[in-house]
This record gives C-alpha cells, sequence and structure tokens, in this order.
C-alpha cells in the first residue's frame, strides 16, 4: 500500500476526550487533517463546541458532544450517541483528565476526586469504547499519559519562578498508572485486532514565565518545548494503518529531554 494511503484516515471515525485541552486541541487537528471524521468532547459543550468550530470553518469534519467520564450514565450515553450517529467507532484517543488536586499537601479529599475522574472514571470510559472499536471489526486506542508518568520531577526547572513548583501528587500516580494499564490493555484483548498505545509528551508550549523557560530548554537537545504540530504526526501513525504493528507501546515525546 503507497504510504499516503496507510497514512490516511478517510472513513475512519475517531473520538478524543477532552479534545479543547492544550494538546488536545492540537490532536483533534491532525487526525482531522488526516482526513478523520472526528468527535470532540468536553465536560462543557460550549467547549467542544467552540474547538468544533475552528476546524469546521476549515472544512475539516468535527463533532462536538459534551461527556463526563466521572458520570457513568454519560458514559454510556457517549457510547450510544457514537452508534446512533456513526455507526461505528475506528480510534479513540484518551484524553481528558480533571485536576482538583493544586499540591503537593492538597486535601486528600481532592486526591480522591482527582482519582474518581482520572482512575476509575478513565477505565470505564476505556472499557466501553474498547468494546465499541471491537464491536465495529477493530482499531486503535491511543492513551495520553506524560513524561511525569515515566520520571519524578525535576524542581530545578522551577528556579527564578513564583508559583511554580508545588507539584500534585496525582499527577504522576494517574500518568504511571496509564502507562501500565496501556500493556495490560494491549495483552487482555490480543487477537481482536484493536491496538493500544501511550503517547508520554513533554512540556507544550503556552507562554509559560521566561524563567522557566531558560530552565526548561537549556536542557532539551533541540532547545525548545512542544509546539503545536509536534503531537500531530505521532498520533496519526498510530491511529493509522501506518502503525498497525505498533502495540503495547508507550512513546516518550519530549524533544530529548530524558535522553
Amino acid at each position: 500500500m503507497h504510504i499516503k494511503d496507510l497514512l490516511s484516515l478517510k472513513n475512519k471515525v475517531i473520538l478524543v476526550t477532552g479534545g479543547s485541552g492544550n494538546y488536545g486541541k492540537c490532536i483533534v487537528e491532525g487526525l482531522a487533517e488526516a482526513d478523520a471524521t472526528v468527535i470532540t468532547t468536553s465536560r462543557d459543550i460550549d467547549s467542544a463546541r467552540a474547538t468544533a468550530a475552528i476546524f469546521t470553518e476549515r472544512g475539516l469534519d468535527v463533532h462536538p458532544v459534551q461527556a463526563d467520564q466521572s458520570d457513568h450514565e454519560s458514559v454510556l450515553s457517549l457510547k450510544q450517541y457514537v452508534l446512533d450517529t456513526f455507526g461505528r467507532l475506528d480510534g479513540f484517543v484518551n484524553n481528558a483528565v480533571s485536576r482538583p488536586m493544586k499540591g503537593y499537601n492538597a486535601p486528600l479529599s481532592q486526591f480522591e476526586e482527582s482519582m474518581h475522574t482520572n482512575a476509575t472514571g478513565m477505565v470505564d470510559l476505556l472499557r466501553e469504547m474498547t468494546d465499541l472499536i471491537i464491536r465495529s471489526g477493530g482499531g486503535s486506542v491511543i492513551n495520553i499519559a506524560s513524561m511525569m508518568g515515566m520520571f519524578g520531577p525535576d524542581l530545578s526547572n522551577y528556579d527564578g519562578t513564583e508559583n511554580m513548583g508545588d507539584l500534585p501528587p496525582d499527577y504522576f500516580f494517574h500518568n504511571a498508572g496509564l502507562i501500565n494499564l496501556n500493556r495490560y490493555m494491549a495483552q487482555m484483548h490480543a487477537g481482536k485486532n484493536i491496538r493500544f498505545n501511550c503517547i508520554s509528551p513533554g512540556g507544550l508550549f503556552n507562554n509559560q514565565p521566561a524563567a522557566f523557560l531558560h530552565n526548561y530548554n537549556k536542557k532539551v537537545p533541540l532547545r525548545r518545548m512542544a509546539n503545536q504540530d509536534d503531537i500531530k504526526g505521532l498520533v496519526v501513525l498510530l491511529a493509522s494503518d501506518a502503525g498497525a504493528y505498533i502495540n503495547g507501546e508507550n512513546i516518550l515525546m519530549d524533544g530529548g529531554l530524558n535522553a
């Protein structure tokens, strides 16, 4: 098959949760530019609609939906919407997170709230969308984790900054668990024509303070944070037939920071 055909997502329906987030918008854009029909979700339907509008104005096929992965009924409603509207699901980018915990000494109730969404709710969503992809004949699941699920924090990045560096433990706990859950899912669904891969990105440039950017960028061999395009090609690869033999992997995308 020609490489352009291998990378094409034409006639594929792909769900992206958290599509209005910083990396989420990049992911939605990349998949839609590769000719996928993309469903983007947010807990706030106005946010999902605003995100979809950015891309539909360019002629891309993006559909907004409200969904809350902390609510089982919302997860089931999302699954039924996909089935009723599109009749199938070929790919799922598991990207949505909630960040109620603000620092190391935050109340344990905030950790519990985070786990309800980012552990229990995420497993609920992952199982239901996996079931739908298998019923559709197979496809690809891409879990978005973080390099913080692989390494401890480098607190020197925050030297000279204000109100940065008090990192919440749930972020590290959740992302580390997701990386190994990805391997678990690949083994549990062997033989069902479905692939599970994980992307662990480094930091995305978002106008961070100058001191942070200086500290961070000097450690990256590419001397910069990720930009809006850096995750797009990797997501398209893993969602497409070009990535048909990549399964159970966690791909570190950090510009060489942890090389």
